[in-house]
């Protein structure tokens, strides 16, 4: 009984700690959109350059590894999808099983993992190292808010970023698979086309911009808040910027799980079957 309490114990800490954690990253969005309004220090052209220099280096230099990551999923995707509906005669269905996998779960999901192995980690050991060097009390002599010149810049070119990339995922994947599949089964592309464009529907765009926007939301505002964690030591941006990777993974699967299954539910709903 003992041994079971200790570990409802742990779990209801685990849990007290993800909210605070939750709650202190929500604050510091919301404190770093306030000062960016407020606060004009650094004025509107400078922080326009970071986020352009943001997008930059997401969105533009991660453009060659998603073009390969979408390349072949869309063409496994496709090629297996394509085979086990022509074996069942349910080849009709091909369009409305691409918009399930590749828009609504695979592209923002995989898009997202890209962005925390690429840029996730670049922030956070930036922003790290800008703590352990003084660098952000300097900008705060200089009478600059740090939140507003280095979270909110980061965060508006990383949910710009994430969501372009997303969309060209998808769009490579789509287009890329029905290369594969036309080369290996002669696919016409006015059946591609039309059963992709009886597929989408206005739901699958709603869940795409919303998983994506808060996908980049949470992968920035983690890797600066992990940044920001730094004390003194350079010795720990290598621990803060590990822990923004595995709490980004974290967050944003959760978030998509949750999303698409309160998105299923509601279909259910609205089809009798809950």
């Amino acid at each position: 009984m003992g041994i079971g309490f200790s570990r409802i114990d742990d779990l209801g800490r685990t849990m007290i700690k993800n909210i605070e954690y939750t709650l202190r990253v929500l604050l510091m969005v919301y404190l770093s959109l306030r000062a960016t309004v407020v606060d004009q220090t650094q004025g509107l052209r400078t922080i326009f350059s970071v986020v352009s220099s943001q997008i930059y280096f997401t969105g533009f230099q991660a453009l060659p590894l998603i073009f390969v990551l979408a390349l072949a999923s869309g063409g496994i995707v496709v090629l297996q999808s394509a085979s086990q509906l022509s074996l069942l005669g349910g080849t009709d269905l091909l369009g409305n099983l691409l918009v399930v996998i590749i828009v609504r779960e695979l592209g923002p999901l995989m898009t997202a993992l890209v962005v925390i192995a690429r840029s996730g980690t670049a922030v956070a050991s930036e922003v790290g190292n800008m703590r352990a060097n003084r660098e952000i009390e300097a900008l705060e002599v200089l009478g600059i808010n740090p939140l507003s010149y280095i979270v909110f810049p980061r965060l508006v070119g990383g949910v710009l970023s994430v969501l372009c990339l997303s969309f060209y995922f998808t769009l490579i994947a789509l287009s890329g698979g029905f290369a594969v599949t036309w080369l290996m089964n002669e696919m016409p592309l006015s059946f591609y086309l039309d059963s992709l464009a009886q597929a989408v529907a206005f739901e699958d765009i709603w869940l795409f911009l919303v998983k994506n926007t808060f996908s980049g939301m949470i992968i920035f505002v983690v890797s600066c808040y992990q940044g920001l964690s730094v004390k003194r030591s350079p010795t720990e941006v290598p621990v803060v910027t590990t822990q923004a990777v595995v709490k980004s993974i974290i967050y944003v699967v959760v978030f998509n799980l949750t999303v698409s299954g309160l998105f299923y539910i509601q279909q259910f709903m609205q089809l009798g079957v809950l």
